[in-house]
């Protein structure tokens, strides 16, 4: 069963003018969205298949067609020059969706050719509006255990997750990562990935995965931004105030696929993570506004896990306690010295148990979710 992706309507809209780019994790769904929307076999040419390969190596390509999907085409190394000037030729006649299981805004080298003509979208995982618009704990539950890419979530069968995540870590590192960089070390890439299923949803210090691998600073990081275009990982940034003794450098890691994450506290942080970042992602790719998903914590340890800020201003903050409606203690604190209007913590307890007051609200994460409505 196919669900019609919270995407496709903005993006019929959008290829109405320009031609549409579609980056996100590898089977996130991304390929399956643009036949959604340009429904032709024909009209389909996949760089991984030899045969489609050759054809845009010699530009042998169906032009009389009226809509095309390239995929996976950001491995070919003059892609950007091969699609500006299939555009440029035919752009009036075709409708052109760009797919790719990296950014493909990474790969503006020296200014961005293509500028003007295309619109870009992140495509996230399922959530729980995509789900089910009255999704409630079980979908949320399901959502933990089997994270949010199509094929395993819809099976509904912790086994096939497993399966099914092996399988997509291995494309990544001996594919998908030897595609884009040409790095020798490509099992210590593999012992990374493994290794930042324990780091998920805590502060990330690249000194301490230093020591782990035993190769230089510089290395883990260069590693770290192959992962993020690769949306194997993402990190947030502390959100600062000068009322506040706010950390300033320390960054937090998270997961694409957060169920992943090592324990059930880092599972939902993750989750929330990710629900947060997709918001974030949806309003900038389609509304236009500059997105920032951060963190507040300050000198002392006083932490709450997440503030969503537009066009930097903050719009509201997000604290997670899996099983306690109570509010933290935290939530007041930062309530009186910063400027964020609204304070949520979000839990996984069955019942509909919350309550609000002055400095916040207490809630299930579902019902929060759907009172932001979120994507």
């Amino acid at each position: 069963m196919n669900k019609v992706r919270y995407l496709k309507t903005q993006i019929v809209r959008d290829l109405l003018e320009k031609m549409i780019f579609i980056g996100g994790p590898r089977q996130v769904g991304k390929t399956t969205l643009a036949k959604q929307i340009i429904k032709k076999k024909i009209s389909y040419l996949n760089w991984d298949n030899v045969e489609h390969r050759h054809s845009i190596i010699r530009n042998q390509l169906p032009n009389h067609l009226n809509e095309l999907i390239f995929d996976e085409i950001h491995k070919f190394k003059k892609w950007r020059s091969f699609i500006k000037g299939f555009y440029d030729t035919y752009g009036d006649k075709i409708k052109i969706i760009v797919t790719g299981s990296a950014k493909l805004d990474h790969f503006k080298k020296g200014g961005d050719s293509l500028f003007g003509r295309y619109h870009y979208f992140r495509l996230h995982p399922l959530s729980l509006r995509e789900l089910n618009k009255k999704a409630k704990a079980a979908e949320v539950e399901s959502l933990l255990q089997l994270g949010g890419f199509p094929e395993p979530l819809l099976k509904g069968s912790k086994t096939s997750y497993r399966r099914w995540s092996l399988e997509r870590l291995h494309r990544v590192v001996y594919t998908d990562i030897n595609d884009l960089e040409n790095i020798r070390e490509i099992s210590s890439i593999d012992l990374l990935m493994h290794t930042l299923k324990e780091r998920a949803a805590s502060i990330l210090s690249i000194e301490n995965l230093r020591e782990d691998l035993q190769v230089s600073h510089n290395t883990v990081s260069r590693w770290l931004d192959i992962l993020e275009t690769l949306y194997v990982c993402y990190r947030i940034s502390p959100f600062n105030s000068s009322k506040i003794r706010a950390v300033k450098k320390e960054q937090k890691l998270y997961l694409w696929d957060w169920a992943q994450a090592e324990g059930s506290g880092a599972k939902f942080e993750n989750l929330v993570a990710s629900q947060l970042l997709k918001y974030c992602h949806f309003i900038e790719d389609t509304e236009g506004y500059k997105m920032e998903l951060q963190y507040l914590r300050d000198r002392d340890g006083r932490e709450v896990d997440f503030v969503v800020i537009k066009d930097k201003k903050p719009l509201f903050a997000v604290e997670c306690k899996s099983s306690d409606y109570n509010l933290s203690k935290n939530i007041k604190y930062f309530k009186e010295r910063t400027a964020i209007p609204e304070f949520y913590q979000v839990h996984l307890l069955d019942k509909d148990i919350g309550f609000a007051d002055i400095q916040g609200r207490s809630l299930p994460f579902w019902k929060f979710c759907q009172i932001k409505n979120m994507p």
